[in-house]
């Protein structure tokens, strides 16, 4: 049913006929295995987020499914995307990771569920990668995240377009306070009145602020009135615009 072959970058491809006839249980398994590692190293809960993910059409995953085949361009696409190790999606064989800034995070850990056979979504473990505010190109016109450390969250708060930061700024106290974690949601792109939102400024990185239109410009204001309110035209607003703040972990006292 499958082979091997390599990439352009000397990575191993699992290769694979296309085989028309009805599956049988062992293809099936296999092909139910693999795409459940897909789906929780990706954070993509529906057939939706996971034809959005690999960039495909949701008819591609159906048609996948009936054939119990699941396409090497899928797998490339997932370890130019994700880093992640196409001999780890297709037969569950380590590291999850062989992408150079990716962590190499055990399958058992990204796998991990609660015991017992009733485990619900919010049981179920995926360690996440955590970046600084600045990013990896301070500079950039265009924020990348520069992962420095990992947390394990709830599966069911990670969107498959899910960054998390390290807040370094007091600037939304109490709301946010200095040291917590946030996560945005890039596939959020939307900035309704009052919305928490994370916006990249070349050579400062990342600023959460709530977001306010005001006419042909936009004002982003803080929570903690020691630190000043931003504006910027509207236009700006596409450019600027990372995604939506959807959770914030921080103690409490």
């Amino acid at each position: 049913m499958f082979g091997e072959t390599f990439n352009e970058s000397g990575v191993m491809m699992p290769r694979y006929s296309r085989k028309e006839s009805k599956c049988d249980e062992a293809q099936l398994k296999w092909f139910e295995s693999a795409m459940e590692r897909i789906k929780k190293a990706t954070g993509a809960r529906t057939q939706v987020q996971l034809a959005e993910v690999l960039d495909v059409r949701q008819s591609s995953i159906s048609d996948a499914k009936r054939r119990c085949s699941i396409p090497s361009e899928w797998f490339l696409r997932l370890y130019r995307s994700h880093g992640l190790n196409p001999d780890w999606l297709s037969e569950g064989n380590e590291p999850v990771y062989i992408h150079d800034n990716k962590a190499k995070i055990p399958a058992d850990i990204l796998l991990r569920e609660a015991p017992g056979a009733s485990s619900r979504m919010n049981s179920r473990g995926r360690v996440v990668q955590v970046s600084t505010m600045a990013g990896a190109d301070k500079d950039g016109t265009v924020w990348v995240p520069n992962p420095t450390e990992e947390l394990s969250m709830p599966e069911s708060l990670c969107p498959p377009k899910l960054a998390v930061v390290k807040v370094n700024s007091a600037a939304m106290e109490p709301a946010i306070g200095f040291g917590s974690f946030v996560g945005i949601d890039q596939a959020r792109l939307e900035h309704p009145d009052g919305a928490l939102c994370a916006l990249h400024f070349p050579h400062q990185g990342l600023v959460i602020r709530r977001v306010f239109m005001q006419g042909n410009t936009f004002l982003l204001k803080p929570d903690n009135d020691k630190h000043m309110d931003l504006t910027i035209p509207a236009e700006e607003m596409s450019k600027r615009m990372v995604g939506q703040v959807v959770w914030v972990l921080q103690q409490l006292v």
